[in-house]
């Protein structure tokens, strides 16, 4: 059995923390990648096919997905 060590020993609320921080540092130093629509829109079609494939993927109802397009669309506009 191999114990687990560094960043893996952390509880998840810690690594949270440290990564949030790196997150913050990244985007104020400027090297922090941000995706292009068109390069997030890749990443969830990627990532829609592969749940699919996988049988895991959530299938929404139309309500379900209407909710969520409002929501998003809230989102985006603030």
């Amino acid at each position: 059995m191999t114990k687990k060590r560094g960043f893996a020993s952390m509880d998840a609320t810690r690594q949270r923390e440290i990564a949030s921080k790196g997150g913050r540092a990244a985007h104020q130093k400027g090297t922090a990648h941000e995706f292009t629509t068109e390069e997030a829109r890749a990443a969830g079609r990627k990532g829609g096919q592969a749940a699919h494939s996988r049988g895991t993927a959530h299938r929404f109802t139309s309500e379900e997905a209407r909710a969520a397009g409002r929501k998003g669309g809230r989102k985006a506009r603030v």
